[in-house]
């Protein structure tokens, strides 16, 4: 009986052991662990504060030339080394505010369609089609828009828009001048074309995830089904369906070849918007390689500085407004 219970002793013993061993590796583990994913975290920080940092060096010399007059200035002439960032602000917002808003309420039908509406043997391949044109380069879209789109645009839907819109007193101005095909209506159409696989996948993705009690309570209830969605699904899939938006509108501003090839490339602003323009995204890509003069390539980086803070204001934006709707349901 001794002989067993020093038996048992040590092997408890030994168990005990081999368990503390097991709970020191343990902690060895998620010591590594969790430092290891605090360095990928705070590199990506890092990433983003030497891009801050080198954007801002490089656009000091324009800034300390031009001052602050630089973002209203639309002067914008390499010969004589004088530059203003009006023109390309412009454009970039006028191209993305547009092509946005055509793009949301389309991508919003294709997700609806997908999601509520589409039968099921339907619902994958559509799915996967919308997918597929997220996958196109944006090189293609440019060379299409530029060979085939902007064709059939300047000699039919510009004329029509001309002989309509164009003669109303307030947004008249907006469709006059020239048809030539290109320029910032062609270019926000290019773009909305581009986002709307992004935005719709993203709240197709997003309206899935509704629980189907809440769905089908609220059709029991007598909902129709623009009321589940408007009553039960937006509400549900706020977030990610604003997330979807920012990430379209990320898309668009950020857009460089596509938009090259349609927007015409002229340093002008007009209240037409089938005049030639540019953005800052085109104007990076058609001068940065032949930028000869200092002054020349500050100004360059000082426009992709404006683009990182215009983008900044969007996304701090879109936080505030998803605050502010969470603080109203708070108080409901």
């Amino acid at each position: 009986m001794h002989i067993s219970t020093a038996q048992a002793t040590a092997a408890e013993q030994a168990a005990m052991q081999n368990m503390l061993r097991v709970m020191r590796n343990q902690r060895i583990q998620d010591f590594f662990f969790h430092k290891t994913t605090m360095i990928f975290a705070l590199s990506v920080l890092a990433a983003l504060l030497g891009i801050i940092v080198s954007l801002f060096m490089g656009a000091w010399p324009a800034f300390k030339e031009f001052g602050p007059a630089f973002i209203t200035t639309v002067e914008w002439d390499p010969v004589n080394d004088q530059y203003g960032a009006a023109i390309a602000i412009v454009g970039t917002l006028v191209t993305s505010g547009l092509a946005l808003l055509i793009a949301f309420p389309l991508s919003f039908g294709i997700a609806l369609f997908l999601t509520e509406i589409c039968p099921v043997p339907l619902r994958r391949p559509l799915g996967t089609a919308v997918e597929l044109l997220a996958g196109i380069p944006s090189i293609i879209y440019g060379m299409w828009g530029l060979f085939v789109f902007a064709p059939l645009f300047g000699d039919y839907v510009q004329p029509l828009l001309k002989s309509t819109l164009g003669q109303l007193p307030v947004i008249g101005p907006f469709f006059s001048g020239p048809t030539m095909g290109i320029g910032m209506l062609t270019a926000a159409l290019i773009l909305a074309l581009m986002i709307i696989p992004f935005i719709s996948s993203v709240m197709r993705d997003v309206f899935e995830i509704v629980p189907a009690v809440l769905k089908e309570s609220a059709y029991g209830l007598g909902c129709t089904r623009w009321e589940v969605v408007r009553k039960i699904v937006l509400p549900y899939t706020k977030n990610g369906v604003v997330g979807g938006i920012m990430l379209g509108l990320g898309r668009a501003l950020g857009e460089t070849m596509a938009v090259t090839f349609v927007i015409g490339n002229a340093n002008k602003l007009s209240w037409s918007l089938f005049a030639p323009g540019n953005s800052i995204a085109s104007t990076l890509a058609n001068e940065f390689a032949e930028s000869d003069t200092v002054l020349h390539t500050s100004s360059l980086f000082a426009l992709a500085l404006i683009m990182f803070v215009i983008t900044f204001i969007v996304l701090s934006a879109a936080k505030l407004m998803l605050a502010g709707m969470s603080r109203k349901e708070g108080l409901k």
